[in-house]
């Protein structure tokens, strides 16, 4: 998806920051697991709530949870169990950039999503 022709980072930036919300779904994408890649013959599709994912980078690499939030203004999905412990015993969702995680499990009531999705 290219939200700009220019080369220049300040201008992709900029469009990024400014793209409408039909936009920002297919930068919302994540990469598939093998299975779900050979089912559906892409690699990568929009995150969804509901969906199970495995977060592959940072310091909660390996945790595997449900998608409870989807932010599209801030670019950030909200995981079940990947939390940020503050000093006082609390603890708050920790957001995450969709590049980071890998779709194990698709939530299937959407059924647009799988006719646009079938090989």
């Amino acid at each position: 998806m290219v939200l700009t022709n220019s080369k220049q980072p300040r201008k992709q930036r900029k469009a990024l920051y400014n793209a409408p919300l039909h936009l920002r779904n297919s930068v919302m994408s994540a990469m598939l697991s093998k299975a779900l890649k050979e089912k559906y013959g892409k690699n990568a599709l929009p995150v969804k709530k509901g969906d199970t994912v495995k977060v592959l980078r940072g310091s909660f690499k390996g945790i595997e949870g449900e998608v409870s939030k989807v932010n599209y203004s801030g670019y950030k999905i909200i995981v079940e169990g990947v939390v940020n412990k503050k000093q006082d015993g609390k603890e708050t969702p920790y957001p995450i950039h969709p590049s980071n995680v890998m779709i194990t499990k698709m939530e299937d009531s959407d059924e647009k999503r799988f006719k646009t999705s079938n090989k």
